[in-house]
């Protein structure tokens, strides 16, 4: 796009030139801030008592915000198009006020002069100079910026006529570039639909389409393949007492007990992220003589018992010796009966597990996994030959369908990247946009 024909300085280093014709002026000069106050946290309810009433940026949207509780008493309060901004962690989210809202500390409404700060604009430039309050947030003690700060925040200015201009500009190609955003968004969510379906398929009902089904009793599974067996995991274990053990509870393991080196405990971040090389919590060689029975090898399977449950991994052949975290359940596992690799598609890829452990606890929700419970889960095995074929299956298609997943949310940032781009030229004059509408 075109430049305007003269700049001068703008006096701001990280803005540089800006048109001849525009100023520059703090935020305090063209619009009104109010800083949010919080009554008592017993005076919210969620009831719809009382005006909406927003903490912080939790409720945020993309344009505006959705409340979740009311506030009869708020003393500070947004009205309808009002610009709030964040001021405390994270600084900077910005949503626009569709109707009256009480707003506690977290939150400052921004109400731009009439005829001095077009809305749309001051929005538009927000996105951009919140930058500032980023570099101000980061040095104070947590994450938060005063009403001072926030008031003398730079604003380029242009007569308000080009604001009106630029505005329009913005309107129209920021809702292009943000449908082709919802496209492609809408598009990755059907490849993860297509690939959660395929993986339930083929561990539900194999390779062949033409093989004999019969019922299975579950009904979110519905038929398997007739060769197939329906089986407790406890029937998939080796034979040794200690083939399925949880973590240690009570007074064996004790966080004090914990420290910078030694031998490694294996927990829930080891099982998140599928990365045994960097577990921080360690224990000494004599507390480790005393929890053998509790003892991680390569190849265990692990599977996360509190907290976010029903995650799993396999310690990999070359992984260190340890121990249990107390949050998770080890299983070892007959591979004549059941591979690894198998059963990790089953539990971490397909929609099936966590209903199965649900019917197994004879619970609607659960908060933890105990040993006995994850023993009684029934899941269908073919035999092992078809777990190798489909597991070879598996790691051909759904790299496939990853690969394009992640073509695509790169160019959803690209596209980001873009939109913030031109909102930054556009609102500091590096082009000119008022013959573009």
């Amino acid at each position: 796009m075109k430049r305007y024909p003269d700049y001068k300085e703008s006096g701001v280093k990280w803005i540089g030139r800006i048109p001849k014709n525009w100023g520059m002026k703090r935020l305090k000069y063209v619009a009104d801030l109010n800083m949010g106050q919080s009554p008592p946290s017993e005076e919210y309810n969620s009831d719809q008592i009382g005006t909406p009433f927003l903490q912080g940026n939790a409720e945020f949207g993309l344009h505006h915000p959705t409340p979740k509780i009311y506030c009869p008493t708020a003393k500070k309060h947004a009205s309808p198009s009002d610009i709030l901004l964040s001021v405390r962690a994270p600084v900077g989210a910005i949503n626009i006020a569709d109707q009256e809202y009480g707003i506690g500390r977290g939150l400052c409404a921004i109400r731009p002069r009439t005829n001095q700060f077009e809305r749309r604009y001051a929005k538009y430039l927000l996105e951009v100079v919140r930058t500032e309050l980023h570099v101000v947030a980061t040095g104070s003690t947590y994450d938060a910026v005063t009403v001072d700060e926030v008031s003398n925040l730079t604003c380029v200015v242009p007569p308000f006529s080009e604001q009106v201009q630029i505005a329009n500009f913005l309107d129209r190609k920021t809702e292009q570039i943000d449908e082709l955003i919802r496209i492609k968004e809408r598009r990755i969510e059907l490849l993860q639909e297509q690939r959660t379906a395929l993986i339930n398929q083929v561990v539900t009902k194999g390779l062949d389409p033409n093989v004999e089904m019969k019922p299975l009793g579950v009904e979110w599974i519905g038929e398997i393949p007739v060769p197939w067996e329906t089986i407790p995991i406890k029937h998939t274990l080796q034979t040794a007492k200690d083939a399925i053990r949880a973590g240690p509870f009570g007074s064996s393991l004790k966080v004090h007990e914990f420290q910078d080196k030694g031998i490694r405990v294996y927990n829930q971040q080891s099982v998140y992220n599928e990365d045994f090389s960097k577990s921080d919590i360690f224990i000494s060689e004599e507390k480790f003589n005393e929890l053998r029975s509790f003892i991680v090898q390569p190849k265990d399977v692990l599977i996360t018992s509190r907290g976010t449950i029903g995650k799993m991994t396999i310690v990999p052949e070359n992984g260190e010796i340890g121990v249990l975290h107390p949050c998770l359940i080890r299983l070892r596992l007959n591979e004549n009966k059941l591979i690894p690799k198998y059963l990790w598609w089953y539990v971490n890829h397909s929609s099936f597990f966590i209903q199965s452990v649900k019917i197994a606890s004879n619970s609607t929700t659960i908060e933890v996994i105990y040993t006995e419970t994850l023993s009684s889960v029934k899941i269908p095995i073919p035999t092992v030959k078809e777990q190798l074929a489909i597991l070879e299956f598996l790691n051909v298609k759904i790299p496939i369908i990853d690969t394009i997943i992640s073509n695509e949310r790169r160019k959803i940032e690209r596209l980001k990247e873009y939109r913030q781009s031109l909102i930054s030229e556009a609102v500091t004059g590096k082009i000119d946009v008022r013959n573009e509408v």
